[in-house]
């Protein structure tokens, strides 16, 4: 799984008077994709926790806006590896109206494994990370 795609369907209350997409629903859009990108290897995020102890936090985040999505518009969000650490990933993300290949906003983000205990970084657990795809 080189690059994951999740659809979005744009919401009122996703924007502003306008009907434009509020700037901080991007990163809602991005938080869904990778959620589902780890539905999708086979870990649930709720029993990540029970089981390891362990939630993924976002690090660090570096957007870049190209153009407005707007009410109702359906959207792609992609996600897909850029750095595989031992206790953090770096997604490449972009989310773009269906059936166009132009980025409306696009930008990197890096979760961080921590221990829900100690709210301390951690590795990640060795049988999670073999699931994970390798960067390109």
């Amino acid at each position: 799984m080189s690059e994951f795609i999740w659809p979005v369907r744009v919401y009122y209350e996703d924007t502003d008077s306008g009907g434009v997409v509020y700037y901080a629903n991007y990163l809602k859009f991005m938080e869904r994709a990778r959620t589902e990108w780890l539905r999708e290897l086979g870990f649930e995020q709720d029993e990540l926790l029970v089981r390891y102890g362990i939630i993924f936090a976002v690090h660090r985040v570096e957007l870049e806006y190209h153009r407005p999505a707007r009410f109702n518009d359906a959207l792609q969000v992609s996600a897909r590896i850029l750095h595989k650490g031992r206790a953090s990933l770096t997604f490449q993300q972009e989310v773009r109206r269906l059936g166009d290949p132009r980025p409306l906003c696009s930008g990197q983000v890096q979760i961080a494994c921590v221990d829900l205990q100690k709210l301390r970084p951690r590795p990640i657990p060795k049988s999670i990370l073999e699931e994970i795809p390798d960067a390109e």
